[in-house]
């Protein structure tokens, strides 16, 4: 006979821990009697990311999510997708946008077709293609609309204050009736099968439960220190160890998009908010050192500073088990892949949501837990071989770090699929990846790589034809966006925020 799980116990706030417990709240209200967490205010959270991918509109729908009470309350933008500035080369700039490019010739995917056209018209521009790339140029933003046209599918995200977005959150779970407890964790209960039984408090207070979840962070109090599951080092593939970031006051409207700008030993962040922006330098310490990291960020910044740099350090890696007995790890004390792509909240959604669909009884049936294990780490490695995509592939010969990247041995995932699209322009069909054609397709070719030869199989469209194709889909494109409002006009419209007035607990 099953035996229930009762009561849920997370391990942290922060954004991972108020994201779990509000869809726990949501989605397990009737299948478990309790869900507690337990945080301590004395604790800082690393709070810094600030921008996501197009997969937090599902977690927000599911929760039930008002998106202009939400952004109002976080400060929020939208995000169309990532500039890239100074990568593959110093003088190089591309532009990562979400949604796909173009639209296909028939079983012969857009990409086939247009590299052949590229390859003949190198002056061609693949941002033409994408609305979200020509929107976001041009600084304007609309939600999807009508039916049978670019403009149906129009594909965004955000930019938000985490550390406000984690407290949006966390009103919405304790509505639901996830109970909160203040404390410090001291020590982790234990049984003689390697279980966790309870979390000791200071104060001589003790959260016992039956599933217990781990949102403590880099330290990964639960799994990683007191059961023991070791950590993935991937250091070799990601170098860069350190971050500092810095909020800046905003003096022009914000822009639908996150900037990432190289330097000499890794890059630069810029993320619009509507009351700041988000500015941090992240770089490899065997590269450069702190102060002079701290030095360029400050000196790089375009208005004054709104308080001093804050220091993360990190290594880029996983825990070799996602869930160990009766313990998952959501969020940093499940891994860490540094926030170039803007992954860490999918990461964190994610996990949560395969936890829900492999949601264990008091048996915690190993088979449950090595599929869990197993998904997880297909999707960190997945993700680590995008990452390690923008390092590796590249011209640019200024620093030891940039050579080191270009010449460094890479996972052989990504090795085989380099290859692929060298030899005719190929990009293996999806799989559920959380990265797709369109996005391999942009960052691939915004680092400079070229297939040697198109596809065979696009050599057979006539000429004009591929030609008038082409021009067709520009032109609807271009069209499309000059019908969009401008980004800032549709947010004061919208969403205008409420930081700096006083805030309301949200509704949602």
């Amino acid at each position: 006979m099953s035996q229930p799980i009762r009561k849920v116990v997370i391990a942290g706030g922060g954004t991972a821990g108020w994201m779990t417990a509000a869809w726990f709240a949501k989605t397990l209200k009737s299948d478990v009697e309790e869900i507690v967490l337990v945080e301590s205010d004395d604790i800082p959270t690393v709070g810094v990311g600030e921008a996501t991918t197009p997969y937090i509109q599902v977690y927000n729908q599911v929760l039930g999510i008002d998106e202009a009470e939400f952004l109002k309350f976080t400060g929020g933008t939208y995000k169309l997708g990532i500039e890239f500035e100074g990568w593959g080369r110093e003088d190089n700039r591309y532009f990562h946008p979400f949604g796909a490019f173009g639209r296909d010739f028939g079983a012969l995917p857009f990409h086939a077709a247009w590299l052949r056209h590229a390859l003949e018209t190198p002056s061609d521009s693949l941002e033409a293609y994408n609305l979200q790339a020509v929107a976001a140029r041009a600084g304007k933003f609309m939600p999807p609309t009508g039916t049978n046209s670019p403009l149906a599918e129009i594909t965004y995200a955000y930019h938000f204050d985490a550390s406000l977005y984690a407290r949006f959150l966390r009103h919405m779970s304790e509505a639901g009736g996830v109970t909160r407890i203040e404390g410090k964790i001291e020590t982790v209960l234990t049984d003689d099968r390697g279980f966790i039984t309870g979390l000791k408090l200071n104060g001589g207070r003790q959260v016992d439960g039956d599933l217990f979840i781990d949102c403590t962070g880099f330290r990964s109090l639960l799994l990683g220190e007191a059961l023991g599951v070791g950590f993935e080092d991937w250091s070799h593939w990601l170098p860069c160890d350190c971050a500092y970031a810095v909020p800046t006051v905003t003096t022009t409207p914000p822009l639908p998009f996150t900037r990432s700008i190289a330097h000499s030993a890794g890059w630069q962040w810029r993320i619009p908010l509507q009351h700041r922006n988000g500015n941090g330098i992240v770089f490899s310490s065997a590269f450069m050192d702190e102060a002079t990291a701290v030095s360029h960020l400050m000196s790089s910044l375009s208005e004054p500073a709104l308080a001093e740099p804050r220091r993360i350090a990190f290594t880029t890696g996983r825990r070799k088990k996602f869930w160990h007995n009766n313990c998952v790890a959501i969020g940093l004390a499940s891994g860490f892949l540094e926030p170039l792509e803007s992954t860490s909240i999918m990461l964190i959604q994610n996990g949560i949501a395969r936890l829900q669909y492999l949601f264990p009884d008091r048996a915690f049936e190993a088979a449950d837990i090595d599929a869990y294990n197993a998904e997880m780490t297909r999707e960190y490695e997945e993700v680590r071989d995008f990452l390690i995509l923008h390092y590796h592939v590249g011209q640019r010969q200024d620093s030891d770090f940039w050579r080191y990247c270009q010449t460094m041995p890479i996972p052989e995932t990504l090795a085989a699929r380099l290859a692929l699209f060298e030899s005719r322009g190929r990009i293996p069909p999806e799989r559920g990846e959380q990265f797709r054609t369109g996005n391999w397709l942009a960052v691939m070719w915004g680092q400079g790589l070229r297939p040697r030869q198109a596809d065979p199989l696009a050599l057979s469209i006539p000429h004009a034809d591929l030609s008038r194709s082409l021009s067709d889909i520009r032109q609807v494109i271009a069209a499309c966006g000059d019908r969009m409002p401008s980004h800032d006009a549709f947010i004061q419209h919208y969403c205008r925020s409420t930081i700096g007035m006083k805030q309301e607990t949200p509704n949602g």
